[in-house]
């Protein structure tokens, strides 16, 4: 690193704080409205990309907020909570707006924006985020220390050759997001064609859920370490880890330690469904949900259970992925505000009411079997690319530390 340059942010770009929305002013669904990035946006991808989980403002609050919006290529690092998520602001986000709870990073100068992503994510960036990090309960990172975080940076053309060597993984992992968003596609796709659109199922019978559920499983949050009694190891599936899961990804679920006699009784196994009983939002209702795959228990060390604000479906034979699939179609419909509960705090379904009183056509099994074997092999596909992404994802946080140290000398690399 003897011939490259060290040098604050504040040195080679502006960092400029967000904006909180004006009160009184809540996040829309519509998507005519103006996209507001988030924390819960930053750290999956690098580049960040408009999505069906992405909220928005009005006409009115954008104007007031204008001054807030970013631009393609600007980089968003979070500042206030999980602390050092990092994300450059894709094209289909352009001037969008970003929350007062991230810094962007604008008019970079000498560093190529994609570069100071690396280092931002790489050891030797989260090193420096740490060490501004103020406050215990509530941590921050203030802007004046965003500004004054040290970076080492070697020629434009050495930038370009490791920004080159680590996107050629970066892009692989979003090719293997976009194909599972495909399949994903396709099963819906599918789905409705078969049982909601086709003009067969007036001769199908009327039901509810309840009819096609064995049984339903409570969660279960347990103790950090092992406690006494609570001394069995499980992964703790959350809500917060249902979007992960469902994209073929393995998720960051806690290891927690519970009674045995609860996971004899809260085990999950291929074909479960587990559901997301408390949270939400103005504009997003509880009863989310994720199918519970071979392929994600065989990635795990130890048992899974859900937590305590989730619930876990085991449908009847053969009825696991119309259920899933069919319990998706509603919630995207937004049937499930109309059994929610608990107007102040965190929202609650009424997961009983629900299954017992919504009305669903049930075709006839045979149906529903081919439908479940073609999305089983739709569900290997997108856990094999995940898998992969995984992988990959590995082998770039081992060349980050040697790239950006320069360890790896990639001056004689023209890709």
């Amino acid at each position: 690193m003897e011939h490259w340059n060290e040098a604050k942010i504040k040195d080679f770009a502006e960092v400029k704080g967000g904006k909180r929305l004006p009160k009184g002013k809540q996040l829309i669904k519509e998507p005519n409205g103006h996209p507001y990035i988030r924390i819960r946006d930053l750290g999956k991808t690098k580049y960040l990309q408009l999505n069906s989980e992405y909220e928005y403002v009005d006409d009115e609050t954008q104007q007031s907020i204008a001054r807030y919006i970013v631009n393609k290529g600007d980089i968003l690092i979070s500042v206030v909570g999980t602390i050092g998520l990092i994300g450059i602001v894709g094209e289909t986000l352009d001037k969008a707006n970003q929350t007062e709870n991230c810094d962007k990073i604008i008019n970079i100068k000498n560093v190529l924006p994609e570069y100071l992503y690396y280092y931002l994510i790489s050891s030797f960036g989260q090193d420096e985020i740490r060490k501004g990090t103020v406050g215990a309960v509530q941590p921050k990172l203030p802007l004046k220390n965003v500004q004054d975080i040290t970076i080492f940076y070697p020629s434009i053309e050495e930038q370009e050759r490791i920004v080159n060597i680590l996107s050629s993984v970066d892009e692989k992992i979003e090719m293997n997001n976009a194909i599972n968003n495909n399949l994903e596609q396709q099963a819906k796709a599918l789905f409705k064609k078969w049982f909601i659109d086709n003009p067969e199922n007036v001769d199908w019978s009327a039901g509810t859920f309840r009819e096609l559920i064995q049984s339903t499983l409570n969660g279960d949050w347990g103790k950090e370490t092992p406690t006494g009694n609570n001394n069995e190891k499980v992964y703790c599936i959350r809500g917060a880890d249902i979007p992960e899961v469902k994209a073929g990804n393995k998720g960051k679920m806690p290891t927690r330690y519970i009674l045995p006699k609860n996971l004899a009784n809260k085990k999950l196994e291929a074909g479960d469904i587990v559901v997301e009983i408390s949270g939400g939002s103005p504009t997003q209702s509880t009863g989310r949900c994720t199918a519970i795959t071979q392929p994600l228990l065989d990635r795990y060390d130890s048992s899974m259970v859900c937590t305590n604000f989730c619930k876990a479906i085991k449908p009847k034979n053969g009825y696991s992925l119309f259920v899933y699939y069919y319990w998706q179609y509603l919630y995207e419909k937004g049937v499930f505000f109309s059994y929610e509960n608990g107007t102040t705090g965190i929202k609650n379904l009424d997961f009983t009411g629900f299954i017992e009183t919504e009305s669903i056509i049930v075709p006839p099994f045979d149906k529903v079997q081919v439908f479940d074997d073609y999305c089983k092999s739709i569900f290997s596909k997108i856990f094999a690319n995940g898998k992969q992404s995984e992988q990959l994802a590995s082998l770039r946080d081992a060349l980050l530390p040697k790239l950006m140290s320069g360890e790896l000398d990639v001056s004689g690399i023209d890709l």
